[in-house]
């Protein structure tokens, strides 16, 4: 397995991201997503995509990360764990020492015990409440 930093085209997002059972939108959304998104991360076997990974942030206080998915078929093989490391690395990077930021993202419960292993807490907890997610649709 070998890991980028980079963002997948639409169409490999969306493939998948529809893999792991999850409705994607559609290819002109998911290219503005990924043309504002800050970085991509692709993990390939061979030169196949078989995850990716994408992070959001202000680079200095806030990252999110987002759509973490592995094909079902490389599940529980390391490329999920691959691909954590390498956006934690990456955020390191963009930081001065001394510099500590908040790193967010949200969870399947499947996913809860695989993000612990990094150090995610789960909300509510001794210092934070419940997380909160909206989706807002315009119609």
């Amino acid at each position: 397995m070998k890991i980028e930093r980079k963002m997948p085209t639409p169409e490999q997002f969306e493939a998948i991201y529809r893999s792991v059972g999850w409705d994607a939108p559609g290819l002109e959304q998911i290219g503005v997503a990924l043309k504002h998104s800050l970085q991509g991360f692709m993990i390939f076997d061979d030169g196949k995509p078989i995850g990716m990974a994408r992070l959001l942030g202000d680079c200095a206080m806030a990252y999110l990360i987002k759509d973490v998915a592995v094909l079902p078929e490389y599940q529980h093989r390391g490329a999920g764990t691959l691909l954590m490391q390498e956006m934690l690395e990456y955020i390191k990077e963009q930081l001065p020492v001394g510099w500590a930021v908040g790193v967010e993202l949200t969870s399947t419960p499947q996913g809860e015990a695989f993000y612990r292993k990094f150090g995610f807490r789960s909300c509510p907890n001794d210092v934070d409440g419940h997380g909160m997610f909206m989706m807002l649709a315009v119609e």
